[in-house]
């Protein structure tokens, strides 16, 4: 059957409902420190080791994806579900080494893969919409804590961490295996043969523009992941006692700025426009709740910065198909995930160092992230004079007679 959800779309949200439910790591956490007899900043390197894990298999993963997308569904799912398994089983043994192995490093190789083979097979599929298609893919990933959430946090009134992550396994089987099987490519895509250059690869990566993508891109996880991991002990701060119902809300406002800023980027001549209207509103948000520590503007703080924090992602591979082309954007794509490495290490360690560590407030935390979000609408707005000054170098040249 040939059809573009059946084959496209609907394996997207599969595979990425599942692995997004690494995003509800602080849900996870505090049971998980507490089953293994240790504290929670001693467990938060399994989180940073996944996103590091999953950008870095990103970045490489790429050219398995170009050459076979069924196969790089499947081993997403074998990676991720046996990541979870193992984990669930380090947690038993309180084994530290165990638990950032299998949670931070297999799991986060899932990780990586499956976020990554979606993407090119929706912008083939939905040609005309490239924004509609990535945005259908990529809204998953927010998705996955609007359903994982509550699951999760009923597991913990029942079972340990260890039978909680087994179980997260089990769902995720399921669904996962039906999208290995039923992705495919359109009949008419014929992949190329040519091999990737290093050279080539080096002449993009080290294009001016790509990286100014790439520090908006690392900032903005950077700042999304500093929340994200202190999401729970946040609420608690500002007297919101549903945790579970401010986890679940905050992924409906990623899950939904997934979707509409990457469909909203179909309707714009530059598409590095959403990256300026994210990053501005975030610092006005950042600024709010520095000088204001209110429940809620807390809440509509941590909605806002989750709805730009997921339509980063969304709009990175129409932004690099933009300026790069669509021949190998699994490769470029896959590169700039990279930033999502490395911002999976500075991000939560960044909160954990002020708020464990330093013992600043939460309103520090907000100060910074805002700082950081200024520096990003700069090399937007930055990017945006670039691209109007290739475009009018580009127009031809009209001969006025006289």
């Amino acid at each position: 059957m040939e059809n573009k959800f059946i084959r496209a779309a609907l394996p997207a949200l599969f595979i990425h409902m599942c692995i997004g439910s690494v995003y509800c790591w602080s849900l996870l956490k505090a049971q998980i420190a507490t089953d293994m007899g240790v504290g929670v900043p001693e467990i938060e390197m399994a989180f940073s080791l996944s996103i590091f894990s999953l950008g870095m298999s990103a970045a490489f993963g790429g050219r398995l994806v170009e050459k076979n997308v069924n196969l790089s569904s499947f081993l997403s799912m074998i990676c991720f579900i046996s990541g979870l398994c193992l984990a669930g089983y380090a947690v038993t043994l309180q084994s530290l080494p165990g638990l950032f192995a299998s949670y931070g490093v297999l799991m986060g190789i899932g990780l990586g893969i499956g976020y990554l083979s979606p993407v090119k097979t929706l912008m083939l599929w939905f040609k005309d919409s490239p924004g509609l298609a990535t945005g259908i893919a990529i809204s998953g990933f927010g998705l996955s804590k609007v359903i994982f959430s509550p699951i999760i946090e009923g597991l913990l009134n029942v079972y340990n961490a260890s039978t909680t992550l087994m179980i997260m396994a089990m769902i995720s089987v399921v669904p996962m295996t039906l999208a290995t099987i039923l992705i495919r490519k359109p009949k008419h895509w014929t992949e190329t043969s040519n091999k990737f250059c290093l050279k080539e690869a080096f002449r993009i990566v080290f294009t001016p523009d790509y990286i100014k993508v790439w520090l908006m891109f690392f900032i903005n996880i950077t700042c999304g992941l500093a929340l994200i991991a202190f999401e729970k002990p946040i609420g608690l701060y500002v007297g919101f006692s549903s945790i579970a119902l401010l986890s679940s809300l905050t992924a409906v406002f990623n899950t939904a700025g997934r979707f509409c800023y990457a469909t909203g980027s179909d309707f714009l001549i530059t598409k590095v426009l959403i990256y300026g209207v994210i990053f501005l509103s975030s610092f006005v948000c950042c600024f709010a709740s520095y000088g204001l520590m209110w429940p809620m503007i807390i809440i509509i703080a941590l909605m806002v910065i989750n709805a730009g924090y997921g339509g980063g992602f969304s709009t990175l591979p129409i932004i690099l198909k933009e300026r790069f082309g669509l021949k190998q954007i699994s490769m470029i794509h896959g590169f700039a995930l990279s930033a999502w490495a490395w911002a999976g290490l500075a991000g939560n360690q960044l909160s954990s160092y002020l708020i464990n560590i330093k013992g600043y407030g939460y309103d520090v935390l907000f100060g910074i992230l805002g700082c950081l979000y200024m520096i990003s609408f700069f090399i937007s707005i930055s990017l945006m004079r670039n691209q109007k000054k290739t475009d009018s170098e580009q127009k031809p040249h009209i001969l006025k007679i006289r």
